[in-house]
């Protein structure tokens, strides 16, 4: 059977408003474009799986509309297979992204059918849980929920991947069954309530998790690339440098090609340059699924 993924998590649609600059606080701007797309990290993160070659599948919830429509063409279309997504009677999830032009954003979620997803609706579709190698979680669902999905993971030994966003503190019973914890610095400083400010203080906070049971984390620092650190050794890994126009599922690419590298060659250095190409190229695109990049964009991109 082909090594797989499943990635559990969130089904958005996107609406994007594009500004010149992002408003202050009471301040009214006049914005550029608007557009909508397919979103959510869960999703991002299964397209950006799907769209490198890897097999995966996705267990989520959406609503009985002409969004979920939208979400369910564009992950099939990348590859996802979309048989473990249920319907529930609340609308699907929207997210609202407001994008300036250094691609900068702010975000604000409404979770929608994201929030009906259960421990039952996971025991539902266990029988995909099975068959896979790693599963993908984000904390887009409710947290029970992935506190079960990660524990079920575990007894059935898979590897578990944890994206901490939107950054909310974790029980210390569940994080013994997180393989890869996978935040940016600012919500492993959220999470952890240690102010960050250089190398050492990151590692800092990040020891507080391997502390806990966390097999490792990889850091992400935006510009600054990423940072891997587990019981045994930490390695900085620099960005690659590209013009970023817009940072939107700039996370869930690195995510998506971090999992798809580490299926693939089961090596975090190897997976981690595949995870830094396939965010670098990204950021130089609009739009959320849209702007994940494929396979063959990824192998050519140091010939580009």
């Amino acid at each position: 059977m082909k090594p797989s993924v499943v990635v559990v998590g969130s089904l958005n649609q996107d609406i994007v408003v594009q500004v010149e600059e992002l408003p202050r606080e009471g301040e009214t701007l006049m914005g550029i474009g608007m557009s909508e797309s397919p979103g959510g990290k869960g999703a991002n993160q299964g397209v950006a799986i799907g769209k490198l070659q890897a097999c995966v599948s996705m267990i989520g919830k959406v609503g009985s509309d002409p969004h979920a429509a939208s979400l369910m063409k564009s992950l099939q279309q990348a590859g996802v297979d979309t048989r473990y997504i249920m319907t529930s009677n609340r609308p699907t999830g929207l997210a609202f992204v407001t994008v300036d032009r250094a691609g900068s954003n702010h975000i604000v979620v409404i979770p929608g059918a994201n929030r009906e997803l259960t421990p039952e609706d996971i025991d539902s579709q266990r029988q995909a849980i099975e068959k896979c190698e790693i599963v993908v979680l984000q904390l887009e669902i409710p947290l029970k929920t992935v506190e079960y999905t990660l524990r079920l993971a575990k007894e059935l030994g898979k590897t578990t991947v944890l994206n901490p966003a939107p950054a909310q503190m974790l029980r210390d019973e569940i994080l013994r069954f997180v393989d890869f914890l996978i935040p940016n610095e600012h919500e492993l400083q959220s999470m952890s309530g240690m102010t960050i400010t250089d190398a050492s203080t990151l590692q800092a906070a990040a020891r507080v998790y391997l502390s806990k049971g966390v097999r490792a984390l990889i850091v992400t620092l935006g510009g600054k690339g990423c940072c891997y650190i587990d019981h045994e050794r930490v390695q900085t890994y620099p960005a690659r440098k590209v013009k970023a126009q817009d940072t939107t599922a700039a996370g869930d690419s690195f995510i998506g090609g971090f999992v798809a590298g580490y299926l693939k060659y089961h090596d975090v250095d190897l997976a981690i340059e595949l995870a830094q190409k396939a965010a670098a190229i990204t950021v130089t695109r609009h739009g959320a699924q849209s702007s994940l990049p494929t396979w063959e964009e990824v192998a050519a991109f140091d010939l580009s």
